[in-house]
């Protein structure tokens, strides 16, 4: 097995670090603290083709597989996490199930404004009563003609009220479980889609998440993805692939505050020496670093395995839940290294603590993880790994 990165990888990986280090660090604590969505960023990183990054060269994005799009989330979250949720959001959880699951007609018309960063994209799933279990969704829609109507409420949702295009899940009808259920893309651009006031989050400040009410919102019978009825297929197989940004997300931000805890250790001295040289201190540090290897290491090999054939839902799921789990670790032991100036906001890792917090909750909670590997190890004859 070849644990070298590729040119084009170490490419795209300098690329956004740079970029990160001269654009995004700098201002990322004044972002936390405004709450206000940087669309300036958001601007030149389309103009550098990191909103398309997989989205196919023939509309409009980069055609880029899979571990340098992870390489890239990585080093945008180790400078801002909240910038790396909307470039994982309009990436993966909208463009990949378009460029997936739509018609030809239907990618060359939304894709390419995605891919170039024109507009923003995002998905519609989570319900007030419908989170892990999508199958009991209440959003509706009904046919009219060559189009569908949908109508019903949706929360959480990343980049409301700045983003066009939305994959968007609803039931024909709510006694039909996950066989009702239907996948669709709607152009948020319409009185009918209703965005509500903006919620006020632990962090993750300046990504703007809100709930949304449909209302008789139009959408084309062309915008439907796969056939009436494979809204869940179409779900599952996105979150499959989604998780791995979340799980490079949240490796991201434990570097980021492992980054920060060596400096202070570094620097910060108590009886005569600096703290790293303490024990107490070295060893911690230590296994924040050994942690967070293994948590890279197991993303990356994910990321190898999404472009081969096969189900990824085990390997994917797993990668989310150690990644996520192993942030909120590794902030935690950060702000304890710091000491009292860990609790403090002038100390960058009181932001990473906030921020790393909801990654073990959205697109799949530890738990759900947690379901979906035991489902598959159930159906397994063997753990093996190959």
């Amino acid at each position: 097995m070849d644990f070298e990165f590729s040119e084009q990888q170490r490419m795209v990986r300098d690329m956004v670090r740079a970029f990160a280090a001269e654009r995004l660090r700098p201002g990322a604590g004044a972002r936390d603290a405004s709450g206000e969505f940087p669309a300036d960023i958001f601007r030149e990183l389309g103009e550098l083709g990191l909103l398309g990054m997989m989205t196919p060269e023939a509309y409009g994005g980069a055609g880029t597989e899979t571990l340098a799009y992870l390489l890239a989330i990585e080093e945008i979250a180790r400078a801002d996490a909240s910038v790396a949720v909307g470039v994982s959001v309009t990436n993966s959880v909208c463009q990949w199930p378009i460029a997936h699951f739509g018609s030809e007609e239907l990618k060359g018309r939304v894709l390419p404004p995605l891919a170039r960063g024109e507009v923003l994209g995002g998905i519609m799933l989570t319900e007030p009563g419908a989170g892990s279990d999508l199958a009991s969704l209440r959003t509706t829609y009904r046919r009219d003609g060559d189009r569908f109507l949908l109508s019903g409420s949706k929360v959480w949702i990343t980049n409301a009220g700045i983003g066009a295009f939305f994959v968007v899940l609803a039931t024909r009808d709510t006694a039909l479980g996950a066989k009702g259920i239907s996948a669709f893309v709607l152009d948020a651009r319409q009185p009918g889609v209703l965005v509500q006031p903006r919620e006020k989050k632990m962090g993750l400040r300046s990504s703007v998440t809100a709930a949304v009410m449909l209302e008789d919102a139009v959408v084309p019978a062309a915008n439907l993805l796969g056939s009436e009825g494979e809204g869940m297929k179409v779900a599952l197989a996105t979150l499959d692939h989604s998780r791995l940004g979340i799980a490079a997300q949240a490796i991201g931000v434990a570097q980021a505050a492992l980054d920060e805890a060596l400096t202070y250790a570094k620097q910060r001295e108590q009886f005569g020496r600096p703290i790293i040289e303490h024990e107490a201190v070295g060893f911690r540090l230590a296994d924040m670093d050994a942690e967070l290897e293994a948590a890279r290491w197991l993303t990356y090999r994910a990321a190898w395995l999404s472009q081969h054939p096969g189900r990824l839902s085990r390997t994917s799921a797993q990668a989310k839940l150690v990644a996520s789990e192993t942030v909120n670790r590794i902030v935690a032991a950060a702000v304890q290294v710091h000491g009292g100036y860990g609790y403090s906001r002038e100390f960058a890792v009181e932001r990473l603590y906030r921020d790393a917090r909801v990654t073990t909750i959205y697109e799949g909670t530890s738990e759900v993880q947690r379901m979906v590997i035991a489902r598959a190890l159930r159906t397994m004859a063997t753990t093996a790994t190959d």
